[in-house]
Order: C-alpha cells, then sequence, then structure tokens
C-alpha cells in the first residue's frame, strides 16, 4: 500500500509517499502558497498510477486536492473510492456532480450523507463513524478541587494563531471571578513551544485515551473533528472558530448551513453556541463559558443532548466497513 496522509497513514503504509497532513492546507486562498508543492505532488502520483496501476484509490476528505486525484484515477481505469466525504451537504453542493462522474462508491460517515448522495444517483454506503472506535464510553468525573475548563484550539499552525489569544484571554477572565477554575490545554501534534506561555492555572497535556476530558465541566472548542469528540463524550461547550478575512467572506457566501459545529447540524438546531469570526472575542466565550458553569441545570441539558447523538452514527467498525467493501469490490 502507498499512501499520502498524515503519520498515522506513515505507520501503516509500505511505501509513504508525502506527508500532506503537516502541511495544513485549508481555506481558499491560502492553498496558493502551496500551489508548487501540489502541482509536484499530483505529478508523482500520475506517474505512480501509469506505472503501478494499483488495484485501487481511496481518497480521504480534502476535495480540494483529490479532486485531481480522481481524475487522474479515471485517466488510467483505476477504481477510485472516496472514505469521508466532503462536506458539500455544506457548500458547493455542485461538487456532488463531480464526484459522481469519477467515484465508484462514496462511504460516508454520516447518515444524512447517504440520503444526500442516493437523492443524486451516486452509490453510497453509510458506514458509521470512525471515532465510535476510539473514543471511551462517556463519563464525567467532576474535579474535587473546582471546575475544569478544557482548551481546544485547533492542531494546525494557521488555527492555533487566531484561536489561542482568545482562548487564553477567556480563562483569564473566567478565574478571576472564579480563583479555583482550572484549565486544561489540550495539544496536538504541535510541539510545545507553539503554545507559547499559557495562563495560571492551565496545564497542557497530550490525551490520546480521552480519560482528561472525563474531568471537563465545560470546553471552549475550535470547530472540528474535536467538537464532534466533545458532544460523543458528552461535553458541553462553547464552539469558536476564525478565518483569514478573505476566506471569511467568500465562506459567508458560498455556506449554506446555518451552524458549522458538527453537533448542532446532527441534531438539526442549536445544542452548543456557536461564536464564528467577530463574535469570537474573548469576552464573548467567557460570558457563554460562564453561563454554562453557572447553570448546573444547563449543563445537564447540554450533556444529555449531546449523548443522544451517539446513536446516529450507527455501530463501531466503520473503518472495517468500509475496507471491506473495497476489498469486495474490486475482487468481483
Amino acid at each position: 500500500m502507498a499512501a499520502v496522509g498524515g503519520e498515522r497513514c506513515r505507520a501503516v503504509a509500505d511505501e509513504f509517499i508525502e506527508d500532506l497532513a503537516s502541511r495544513g492546507v485549508t481555506g481558499f486562498w491560502e492553498p496558493l502558497a502551496q500551489l508548487g508543492f501540489l502541482r509536484r505532488l499530483s505529478a508523482r502520483l500520475a506517474q505512480l498510477l501509469r506505472d503501478r496501476r494499483p488495484d485501487a484509490v481511496v481518497c480521504v476528505d480534502y476535495y480540494g486536492f483529490n479532486r485531481r486525484v480522481l481524475a487522474l484515477a479515471k485517466q488510467t481505469a483505476v477504481p477510485a473510492f472516496y472514505f469521508i466525504s466532503p462536506q458539500v451537504w455544506a457548500s458547493r453542493p455542485a461538487r456532488i456532480e463531480v464526484l459522481k462522474r469519477h467515484v465508484r462508491r462514496m462511504l460516508v460517515i454520516f447518515p444524512f450523507e447517504e440520503r444526500l448522495y442516493r437523492d443524486a444517483g451516486v452509490p453510497v454506503t453509510f458506514v458509521g463513524h470512525p471515532l465510535l472506535d476510539s473514543l471511551p464510553e462517556p463519563a464525567h468525573t467532576p474535579a474535587a478541587d473546582g471546575p475544569v475548563v478544557g482548551l481546544l484550539p485547533g492542531s494546525r499552525r494557521s488555527e492555533l494563531g487566531r484561536h489561542l489569544p482568545i482562548c487564553y484571554e477567556a480563562f483569564r477572565q473566567l478565574r478571576e471571578r472564579r480563583p479555583s477554575l482550572r484549565g486544561v490545554l489540550f495539544a496536538a501534534s504541535q510541539p510545545d513551544d507553539v503554545y507559547g506561555t499559557m495562563p495560571d492555572g492551565v496545564t497542557l497535556v497530550r490525551d490520546r485515551d480521552y480519560r482528561a476530558r472525563t474531568t471537563l465541566d465545560v470546553a471552549i472548542c475550535s470547530s472540528g473533528t474535536a467538537t464532534l469528540e466533545n458532544a460523543l463524550l458528552g461535553i458541553p461547550m462553547v464552539v469558536i472558530y476564525k478565518l483569514s478575512w478573505v476566506t471569511y467572506l467568500i465562506a459567508r457566501a458560498i455556506v449554506t448551513v446555518k451552524q458549522i459545529a458538527m453537533a448542532n447540524v446532527l441534531a438539526g438546531r442549536v445544542i452548543v453556541p456557536e461564536l464564528i469570526q467577530h463574535h469570537a472575542s474573548a469576552a464573548r466565550v467567557a460570558e457563554e463559558v460562564a453561563a454554562i458553569l453557572d447553570d448546573s441545570a444547563r449543563a445537564a441539558r447540554m450533556r444529555a443532548d449531546l449523548l443522544a447523538l451517539r446513536d446516529s452514527l450507527g455501530d463501531p467498525g466503520a473503518t472495517d466497513r468500509a475496507a471491506q467493501i473495497i476489498l469486495d469490490d474490486i475482487a468481483r
């Protein structure tokens, strides 16, 4: 197996071609800075497909680059599968027609995606969500020495640059009125020095087994996978997200959904507050977090509403089911 991706791909691939994940290529105009790299990588993959004719190509998320990979696969008559759909339900639904022309089968992780593709005539199977394989059973173990706020500012450097100052200042403001308040900063793959000087009362952790999250009373969380993790663990949260202003203005023009936090999207209503762009100020974040900390009944309702979402995501084993579908298909 040859792979392009991140560290997890590197760990299992027989041949690791390129670390694409660490590039953090997101947004609308930001990828222009990576254009030379992406073109060179595309040329390498085109050569691989022509020379070695693999049994299948499996694209994962990241439509901007995978669109080119799908076209290369079609040119070389290599069957292409797509695991973890791009968010066509949130913006640019015309992408469905491109996927329809290039993909043998979509393997989707949200139930509403299956309906969307089936209605468009795209072969599709809902396999469930991979997070159900890695997340423990939800449990809340309140700390004996006071409330705990989780800080999850994102994993990419661009996200950290925009979100860390908000998280830190919001925590400082909250702690002024709650001296016993503690914070847990959940670090991703970036080195410790990227996180700068943390406020008093904040501890940095690398929590691969999610145990540290069981102590959280509430979290300040960047929109992304972490919001769904928190939701499935039943952790009340305030979701924030900031983009460059150019990217934000483009996104606002094309995004069709009212909410961006996956917990709210799955529920079809607002369960957790979202503070986007100019609304994501430290003062507003601190205000929303305080409203949850100071209202135990509201926090309990939020936990219950979030945990109810687990049942909508199918059973554990999503990745194994996706792999078996691909293997069965190419065997035929």
